[in-house]
């Protein structure tokens, strides 16, 4: 497993905008993982689905790293499970996977696993300064000693029990607050504040698999008492659109001065309107091809064996044979469709077929496939190719089966057959259903 735990930035500020940079943090996360929780002042990922959906572990983690440290994100660190990562993170290690997880937990500060803080002073009166000492007192002791959460802490954290983690649920909503660290009066000074609510909403966007139309930018304005009671009600707002960057750097000076002039203490974000994406299509066919109109899609087809070759421009061709391996052959898309297809059959065709049929082990007549094979349907039998010469080969093609649906205790259910021209009747398998 990947396991990446962020924290924000550190506490120098109150409790109540930590825990907003917390929530944002997370916002902005849901969009590598659906599987995002908030463990104490960290945001823990688990990625290790994702990897190959951003490109590798390399790619994923310049991206985090990149991105991260423009929505706040102090430190980060990737381990084989989430305490282990907020262990590291605390400690100021990101790479978990350059040595054994053990040895490497073994010399953290103990305080970096939050479950010995409650018993802190009885860890260092005994001598324990690290997670290895902690780890090493005897178990029957702790249990007594120290109550079972400090064990089960330690067990999930060298990855020796399982964790359980409440996921965040993405908001069908957004709307997002930022607290600037000080008064701006500048405003190319609010660009950062901007870029930072833009990239929180990025990151519900993209987990939401949807774009933006127009948003919202709303400046609460500090002048005095009186000038920040009116900015409450009234604070400066237009919505933006489209090219988010572009449009707020430009599009600064009227939107935060144009309503109530003073100092800027607050920025919120908020979409507007919204709708899901649609999946791009990398196909080299146009749209009219694609739906299936016959005379665009040979116009497509004719030019690219124009410019790519004939021989690199195949289709696939149904053809009038039982037999599956030749059921369907590849054809230059120049030449003519044939007139016939594929013959029909009585038992149900698997979707995918062997591109060699695997023989099959017997014991006492019975076919084994990741355990023993227990025929459903058939026989079927498909009989054919005595005309069928292979190549200049003084052989042909022909072929006497009996094909079954079976089902395999592992496997599930599969297409088998039995041949008939052997001296000895032997067993394969030919094709798994979907």
């Amino acid at each position: 497993m990947l396991w990446s735990a962020l924290l924000p930035s550190p506490a120098h500020s109150p409790a109540p905008r930590t825990e907003a940079a917390q929530r944002a943090l997370a916002t902005w996360a849901l969009q590598f993982t659906p599987r995002v929780a908030l463990v104490d002042e960290a945001v823990l990922m688990e990625v290790q689905a994702s990897v190959r959906l951003f490109g590798g572990k390399r790619a994923l983690r310049d991206r985090v790293l990149g991105e991260g440290r423009e929505v706040g994100v102090a430190q980060l660190a990737w381990a084989p499970n989430g305490l282990a990562a907020l262990a590291l993170a605390r400690a100021g290690i990101e790479n978990g996977f350059k040595r054994e997880l053990d040895a490497l937990l073994d010399t953290l500060p103990m305080a970096t696993l939050s479950a010995t803080h409650p018993h802190r002073l009885t860890l260092e009166h005994i001598g324990c300064r690290t997670l290895g000492d902690v780890r090493a007192l005897p178990r029957g002791g702790m249990a007594r000693r120290f109550d079972q959460h400090l064990l089960k802490a330690l067990d999930q954290a060298y990855g020796l029990a399982p964790e359980v983690h409440e996921w965040v649920t993405l908001p069908e909503h957004f709307e997002e607050r930022l607290e600037l660290m000080a008064r701006v009066e500048q405003a190319p000074a609010l660009l950062f504040g901007a870029r930072r609510l833009l990239l929180v909403l990025s990151g519900w966007l993209a987990a939401r698999r949807a774009g933006v139309t127009a948003f919202t930018l709303k400046w609460a304005h500090d002048a005095d008492a009186r000038a920040r009671a009116r900015a409450a009600r009234s604070p400066s707002a237009r919505p933006l659109i489209a090219r988010p960057r572009c449009i707020v750097r430009a599009a600064m000076a009227y939107t935060i001065w144009g309503c109530e002039p003073g100092p800027v203490y607050r920025g919120r974000s908020g979409a507007g309107q919204h709708a899901a994406l649609h999946a791009a299509v990398s196909s080299p066919l146009p749209d009219a091809a694609r739906h299936g109109l016959s005379h665009e899609l040979g116009l497509v087809l004719e030019r690219l064996s124009a410019r790519l070759g004939p021989q690199r421009v195949l289709r696939p061709v149904l053809c009038e044979d039982h037999r599956p391996e030749w059921m369907c052959r590849w054809q230059l898309a120049a030449l003519p469709l044939p007139r016939h297809g594929a013959p029909t059959t009585g038992l149900p065709q698997p979707a995918f077929l062997l591109p060699v049929p695997l023989r099959l082990l017997v014991r006492e007549h019975r076919p084994l496939y990741q355990g023993e094979l227990v025929l459903l349907l058939g026989p079927q039998r498909v009989e054919g190719g005595w005309w069928d010469r292979v190549g200049d080969e003084d052989r042909m093609r022909n072929v006497v089966r009996d094909y079954w649906v079976a089902l395999s205790p592992q496997a599930g259910v599969v297409w088998v057959f039995q041949t008939r021209l052997d001296e000895s009747a032997c067993w394969f398998l030919h094709g798994h259903f979907a």
